[in-house]
């Protein structure tokens, strides 16, 4: 049985946390591949190392002295190295970066030292075999990650050892240079390293127990997810749950693997797992609710609407011309509605107004902005009736007014859209609607 355990920035800030990482490891002989983060904070007002390596390299591309900067960075690693009584030195390591950073090197190689510093530590430190990402993960010239170089590379690399030690967050480029990941960073690097080696489960360690119902900063102490499914994890990440960038989840989910998110500081928390399917049923009738604010609605009228042939190809072809992707289209007989960014809609809304008016002659085009979007998720929403009815329920007892309603064929979710003055109290009423009440 293989496992691939991946731990993130507070699971490794400090030589306290380096000890309990080693303990979680040492437990269970499965965990053979482990994939770091570099130090993140270890304390409120901290700086991340990844941070203090971007402000030193900017202060190099400027020709500045930001040797006082660096200085705090060597401490940082140092520190944990004598806390932990190691007998390595990484003043090799700590010229070369300096040099490469007066050589601008780039932010993407500034920023993925963190990882690689730290992936040193950690492998010395449980006697592990070091193996530098740049050698065995792989993005091509365009800059896109090359999944089938770095799966054949990878996988032989690791099939000779026990154990091992694989920086998360960056590769290299066909021409040697560093490239990271744009979005998911370590957390993408252990689902690659887990479909690599046909781990049995990849474990992610964070300072979470898992997922939550619903976001911890909006309803007090939430209940936790046990198990949750891809598709419904997709969906949670998608409207702003961050505990796991949706992104992570692809190499592992084509290959089967079940994700366990857990907590280094209470590694015996059961966490989340994340899986294909299950036939478990979940403890409530939903499984999580999230959302996020700053969307507009562009709301189309027109009589006879339906009847017109392509009618809402010409309607997308000016938001497509345009560069703005729709997140979602409800739709009447003589109604289109078109959910967007607002960020993204605002600076080009002129623009969009008269190819409507060109592309489409609709009778009333009207904007509603400052919405935001909640979305209730849940794979035994299909299988229980009278879901709908009990959100707009929880929301009409709240003196939440509802401006727009979406659900996919698929019954997995459905999308309300709230004033953004109502989000939070929106969010609390569903919540207390299906877990609170625990019906």
């Amino acid at each position: 049985m293989a496992k691939v355990v991946k731990f993130g920035g507070s699971s490794l800030a400090d030589a306290q946390q380096f000890e309990k990482v080693k303990s979680i490891i040492t437990a269970d002989g499965a965990r053979r591949f482990v994939v770091p983060s570099a130090p993140g904070k270890r304390y409120s007002g901290d700086t991340k190392v990844t941070d203090m390596l971007y402000n030193c390299y900017d202060l190099a591309v400027k020709g500045k002295d930001f040797s006082k900067e660096f200085e705090k960075i060597k401490e940082r690693y140092n520190s944990i190295i004598s806390e932990l009584g190691l007998e390595i030195s990484l003043d090799e390591e700590f010229d070369v970066v300096k040099a490469c950073f007066i050589g601008k090197a780039g932010r993407d190689y500034a920023a993925s030292r963190g990882e690689y510093l730290n992936g040193i530590v950690l492998a010395n430190y449980l006697g592990f075999s070091f193996i530098d990402a740049a050698d065995v993960i792989f993005f091509n010239d365009a800059g896109q990650f090359d999944p089938k170089k770095t799966r054949k590379v990878l996988s032989e690399r690791l099939e000779s050892l026990e154990n091992a030690v694989i920086p998360g967050f960056y590769g290299s480029m066909p021409n040697d240079t560093i490239k990271t990941f744009s979005r998911g960073g370590s957390d993408i690097t252990g689902s690659i390293v887990a479909a690599a080696v046909g781990a049995d489960i990849y474990e992610n360690w964070t300072d979470v127990s898992g997922f939550l119902t619903c976001d911890p900063r909006i309803v007090d102490d939430p209940e936790p997810i046990k198990v949750i499914t891809y598709k419904e994890l997709r969906e949670l990440s998608y409207m702003g749950a961050t505990v796991l960038h949706e992104d992570a989840i692809f190499p592992v989910r084509k290959a089967g693997i079940p994700i366990n998110i857990k907590n280094t500081n209470k590694p015996d928390d059961a966490g989340t797992m994340i899986v294909e399917s299950t036939s478990q049923k979940p403890a409530y009738t939903i499984t999580g609710i999230a959302g996020k604010k700053g969307f507009t609605v562009v709301n189309i009228e027109k009589d006879m609407m339906n009847a017109e042939v392509g009618f809402g190809r010409k309607v997308l072809e000016v938001f497509e011309k345009n560069g703005i992707c729709f997140e979602h289209m409800p739709s009447g007989i003589d109604t289109m509605s078109v959910v967007v960014h607002q960020a993204e809609f605002a600076p080009k809304e002129q623009e969009i107004l008269s190819g409507l008016h060109r592309n489409c002659q609709p009778d009333v085009i009207d904007i509603e902005t400052d919405l935001a979007l909640i979305a209730v998720v849940g794979r035994a929403m299909k299988s229980n009736r009278g879901t709908a009815g009990r959100i707009f329920s929880a929301l009409a007892h709240a003196h939440v007014n509802v401006k727009m309603i979406d659900q996919g064929s698929s019954e997995l979710n459905i999308i309300i859209g709230v004033s953004e003055d109502d989000f939070e109290k929106a969010m609390k009423a569903i919540y207390d609607i299906f877990v609170s009440t625990k019906l």
